[in-house]
């Protein structure tokens, strides 16, 4: 009797334990504090729609540039938490006036979303898909559970007595604004696969994170405003299980053929080099489609004859391969060393970097030759006025110095300038004596001569 009491008295202890370090009661806020924080954050007014344009644009760009820290920038600074975390309280608490504002803020929110990022993607000159870009067309399963998990750390960082960090950890978690923007560069570039694929990703976002946010409503007990009567209460579950159901099936299939398709290409890849790289042969490409089931080899080394071939593929259901069609490219050089083909490309290596060297040296003394001439110009600055006012004697003096020709076309021009100071204008044939000699002097340097009166 006394161990069971025991036993009773310890589970009970451990039950207060655990509920005193899992209690989403501990440190609640008030409740009209909890409705007024969600609720200030829904309305797309004042300077809200500004930070949400500049926002989008941020994010554009760092979609563009395949950045992931200006993305997240761009999540951090984003206001779509607010109008969707705005109607789950709505639906929540039975404030169907909340709601239907949260929801019009939110189609606003995202009608603006799309038309500045397509605005963006149309101006921009770089229309190639980064990786970034492409990380957002294939949502999965993955993608509800973060949006479901995220909303629920919204909903309790939000709730809390002290403000926290979580709501912007949240934003960069369920990535709201990499989607929307994603579908603009769709439209932009015509690729209605990115637009479909964005937009359900955005879908899935705001659906899950709605829906966490009624849960942890509903659990934290807030005072629902309107009544609600059994039938009402029944269509906004059954409302909610629909949308719910709708919007997950395509991920988890989604999931599932990724899941398929990541099974099939590391099999195949372990089946391929088992079966055809040895010592004699290489694989130097391998290209896998887990579509179409399909597998390009491109090999070198010993050649794999057909009947050798067709005893591999035999393989391929013992392996859970069945219909997969190989492609296999060979040389038909039986013979074929592949330490002669190593030799040969080390050789072309080699040979290739011993020109561009030679390049790089006749650069190198090129430049060297340009110092040295500017160095001797400005060195026999005296000697050159000497022979000038020999020939010339109108000429009082001259200026020599270096200098940079800037064009209205940006290009820069590194030249030799010489200034030649006289009390009479100089006669015309004379000024291209004088041209011409001092362009042979300055070799190689380019160089320009200005005639000045100097009474």
């Amino acid at each position: 009797m006394n161990k069971n009491n025991g036993f009773l008295n310890n589970t009970q202890k451990l039950n207060q334990l655990l509920l005193s370090r899992f209690n989403w009661f501990t440190n609640k806020a008030d409740d009209h504090e909890i409705i007024r924080r969600i609720s200030d954050n829904v309305s797309l007014s004042g300077s809200t729609p500004w930070i949400l344009i500049f926002a989008i644009l941020t994010a554009s760009i760092g979609l563009n540039i395949n950045s992931p820290a200006v993305i997240i920038g761009a999540m951090l600074i984003s206001p779509l938490m607010g109008p969707i975390m705005g109607a789950g309280l709505g639906v929540a608490i039975y404030d169907f006036s909340m709601f239907k504002h949260a929801l019009l803020n939110l189609v606003m929110a995202t009608i603006i979303s799309l038309l500045v990022s397509t605005l963006y993607f149309v101006i921009s000159p770089l229309h190639e898909a980064q990786s970034e870009l492409l990380s957002r067309i294939s949502p999965s399963i993955w993608d509800v559970l973060i949006a479901l998990f995220g909303g629920f750390a919204g909903i309790i960082g939000i709730s809390r007595k002290e403000t926290s960090n979580v709501i912007p950890g949240v934003a960069i978690a369920t990535a709201l604004m990499p989607p929307v923007c994603t579908a603009g560069f769709g439209i932009a570039t015509g690729q209605w696969n990115f637009v479909v694929g964005a937009l359900y990703l955005y879908a899935i976002n705001c659906v899950f994170i709605c829906l966490s946010t009624i849960i942890g409503i509903r659990i934290l007990r807030l005072k629902r405003v309107d009544f609600a009567n059994p039938q009402l209460e029944k269509k906004v579950k059954i409302s909610l299980f629909v949308i719910t159901i709708a919007t997950a099936i395509p991920s988890a299939y989604l999931t599932v053929n990724l899941v398929r398709n990541e099974i099939f290409t590391s099999t195949v890849t372990q089946f391929v080099y088992d079966e055809f790289s040895n010592d004699d042969t290489q694989i130097a490409n391998l290209k896998i489609n887990a579509n179409t089931r399909t597998v390009d080899i491109a090999l070198i080394g010993a050649y794999v004859t057909p009947e050798q071939l067709n005893q591999i593929k035999s393989k391929l259901i013992l392996s859970k391969l069945e219909n997969t069609k190989i492609l296999v490219h060979q040389t038909n050089n039986n013979n074929m060393d592949i330490s002669a083909l190593k030799s040969g490309l080390l050789n072309d290596l080699y040979f290739n970097t011993q020109a561009t060297l030679q390049q790089k040296d006749q650069e190198i003394q090129k430049l060297q030759n340009q110092i040295l001439t500017e160095n001797a110009l400005l060195n026999d600055a005296d000697e050159i006025f000497e022979e000038l006012k020999v020939q010339y004697p109108s000429i009082v003096s001259v200026f020599i110095g270096q200098g940079v020709h800037v064009a209205s076309d940006d290009n820069k021009e590194k030249l030799i300038e010489l200034n030649i100071y006289s009390q009479k204008n100089l006669h015309a044939a004379d000024k291209t004596r004088i041209e011409n000699w001092f362009k042979v002097r300055a070799k190689p340097n380019n160089v320009m001569i200005n005639f000045l009166l100097r009474p």
